[in-house]
């Protein structure tokens, strides 16, 4: 996946380095680069954070919520 990305940057940075003023090579750069590849990489991410959040939920449930971290006020 991040090989995609590093190309999509690659092509989007030539565009951007073509454009006749400063202003169009960093708007094209935003809006043709960064912006899609935010988006790509957030929805294609998505399944990874879910297992990454069962996985943290597994482990929480496996060490049991009250692990005795609170000593509490008699000690």
């Amino acid at each position: 996946m991040y090989v995609i990305a590093i190309g999509w940057l690659y092509v989007t940075v030539l565009m951007a380095a073509t454009e006749e003023n400063i202003t169009a090579g960093v708007l094209t750069f935003v809006l043709y680069g960064i912006a899609p590849l935010a988006l790509f990489l957030w929805l294609f991410g998505t399944p990874q954070r879910s297992r990454n959040r069962l996985a943290r939920e597994a482990v929480d449930d496996a060490i049991g919520k009250e692990d005795g971290a609170d000593a509490g006020r008699d000690q």
